[in-house]
């Protein structure tokens, strides 16, 4: 597969800058279909990215001839009906992350892959952002020593649309997301951690509603372990107040520490006994153009894309451990 040319399924916010415009940017990939079920949405996003056509069903987007590959950037709990579909009908799919809005139904993912042969590649996108990649390079420099603990803290206020009881926002209504903001933002972090020091074994955690904006937990504390023995720990605040907004991950070594944040790319730091190094390594613009790029190379027989359905579902894993969802 030399020329992939992607049909989109879902055109919202997403794939209106962290991805969409990133698929021409890359040679050999081009967008030549969009879908969403509502026309007006479809029609728009395809007349101001010039894109040919556009569907309002899905089926007809992925059974379109001239569609080779499909990207899904819908809510979680439609992951696995689309990415299924293209799969079975032998395309290729890009997914939005968390992979599902469960454990389950990761797995059900996998089998069709597995049965299939047909890949699904996962948007854990900050993994191969060079901002990541450094924090990956000074650990496996050994510039901190052996890593002891691994610590996340995540907080912020409430966000304008939280306030909104009669049309709260997908993110925070469990049957569509799999949980809250948890779900939805410790999965890139769990990525993270995971893709450092393999895969977390032992989870689990006490998620409460302290804020009382919507049903689904706000507040979560949890420990988990990673298969080599190395412990971590993390706490998340959806509803704190802006004196404690926090971003940040601490990684403790026996030679000194890294701290570095998830979403807000505030600069790296190193400290060691010979003093402290910052690292300002601002992101793309289309924050998932590299990411895009490996699914291209990958597709195009030239790499190796390792963000794939199977290596996603752990981060599920841990989180419905951590959720009490299993």
């Amino acid at each position: 597969m030399k020329q992939i040319k992607w049909g989109f399924i879902g055109c919202g916010e997403v794939a209106e800058k962290k991805s969409g415009p990133a698929f021409n940017l890359v040679d050999g990939s081009e967008v030549v279909a969009v879908m969403s079920r509502t026309k007006e949405r479809a029609k728009s996003y395809a007349e101001r990215h010039n894109i040919k056509k556009w569907y309002t069903d899905a089926a007809s987007l992925i059974n379109d001839s001239e569609v080779n590959a499909v990207y899904v950037a819908t809510p979680p709990s439609s992951h696995p009906t689309y990415a299924i579909m293209a799969m079975n009908a032998g395309k290729p799919v890009y997914i939005e992350k968390p992979l599902a809005s469960s454990y389950d139904d990761c797995a059900r993912i996998n089998r069709v892959s597995r049965e299939t042969g047909v890949p699904c590649f996962v948007a854990y996108y900050r993994r191969y952002m060079p901002y990541f990649l450094k924090v990956k390079q000074l650990v496996e420099a050994g510039t901190i020593g052996e890593i002891q603990n691994v610590q996340i803290r995540y907080s912020c206020p409430p966000r304008p649309e939280d306030l909104n009881l009669e049309h709260l926002p997908w993110r925070v209504l469990p049957e569509i997301a799999g949980g809250g903001y948890f779900y939805d933002m410790a999965a890139h972090q769990f990525d993270l951690i995971q893709e450092l020091f393999g895969v977390i074994t032992h989870a689990r955690g006490y998620a409460s509603n302290r804020g009382g904006l919507y049903g689904a937990e706000d507040t979560v504390s949890a420990c988990f372990q990673f298969e080599n023995g190395l412990p971590g720990s993390g706490s998340w605040c959806f509803v704190g107040h802006e004196s404690h907004m926090e971003d940040r991950i601490e990684l403790l070594g026996s030679k000194g520490t890294i701290c570095f944040s998830v979403f807000s790319y505030s600069p790296i730091h190193l400290h060691t006994s010979e003093g402290e190094s910052v690292f300002d390594i601002p992101p793309h613009d289309f924050v998932q153009l590299p990411m895009i790029q490996a699914v291209v190379k990958t597709l195009q027989g030239e790499g190796t894309c390792t963000s794939t359905s199977f290596s996603a579902t752990p981060v599920n894993w841990v989180m419905d451990r951590i959720l009490k969802k299993i």
